[in-house]
């Protein structure tokens, strides 16, 4: 079971990118998915997430209007696009998964998923 973050890299402010979380091993369509982003000494915060069927999410106050969640199982791929970059958003970013959809507290907690990818470096430049 392995899940792997793609798609980081350079942009400038208001820039954008797409994240892309991919699974080996297992089916991401029976998944949730959680975007989480972590800098150097800080805490692992949640971003954004989305339930198996891609119906449902969340998204943290300082990213919604930004960013957007969304996944194609057909591709067993889920997306994180990201607009209007700032540098404050450079960081590295995690997807994760579980199998259950709960509320948005629990969605946001680090040990409520079971699997993590490695992550993708972002780095917005001004």
């Amino acid at each position: 079971v392995q899940l792997q973050a793609s798609g980081g890299g350079l942009v400038q402010a208001g820039g954008s990118l797409g994240l892309s979380c991919t699974a080996s091993g297992f089916a991401l369509e029976r998944y949730c998915i959680g975007w989480f982003r972590q800098a150097p000494g800080k805490e692992r915060e949640a971003l954004a997430c989305t339930d198996s069927s891609g119906s449902s999410t969340y998204y943290a106050n300082f990213v919604e209007g930004r960013f957007t969640i969304s996944r194609d199982n057909t591709k067993n791929t889920v997306y994180l696009q990201m607009n209007n970059l700032k540098p404050e958003d450079t960081d590295v970013y995690y997807c994760a998964a579980r199998p259950r959809w709960d509320t948005y507290r629990t969605m946001s907690a680090i040990d409520a998923y079971d699997y993590w990818g490695l992550g993708t470096l972002v780095t917005v430049s001004s």
